[in-house]
């Protein structure tokens, strides 16, 4: 039992942490939209997320030395930055498109309140069990 809320939790935490850091990298490149030469940059999720979990021998791909130890879950998630590529090309060599920047920021902010509200579950779920238990 306490194995399934450590994994979700450990998703959900995981996953903020990746959105927070790619919502950090959106807003600098909105902000950068004007700056000569800035590069826009963003993070492949889905690959930052599996590799943090731990799928196909990412960095936190544990083994167990005893079946009472926990699956390893990860706290300081670092994703690899990769640029995009110009979608309209620019005199002064920036590859911002201000559109572009700003629906991959409100996506993100979409799936960041998803996984809020889905820890948010998680933890009533776990109190109406322990009320029930009363």
């Amino acid at each position: 039992m306490l194995d399934r809320i450590d994994k979700e939790l450990a998703f959900v935490r995981t996953a903020l942490n990746l959105r927070a850091q790619r919502q950090e990298v959106l807003a600098a490149n909105i902000a950068n939209a004007d700056t000569p030469h800035y590069k826009a940059r963003d993070i492949d999720f889905a690959a930052a997320l599996r590799s943090a979990m731990g799928a196909a021998g990412g960095p936190l791909d544990l083994a167990r030395t005893s079946p009472r130890h926990l699956d390893g879950a990860g706290g300081a998630v670092q994703a690899a930055l990769k640029y995009r590529g110009a979608v309209q090309p620019s005199l002064d060599g920036n590859t911002v498109d201000p559109d572009i920047e700003r629906a991959h920021f409100s996506e993100n902010v979409i799936h960041y309140q998803f996984l809020l509200e889905r820890a948010r579950g998680t933890f009533g779920s776990m109190a109406k069990a322990l009320e029930a238990v009363r």
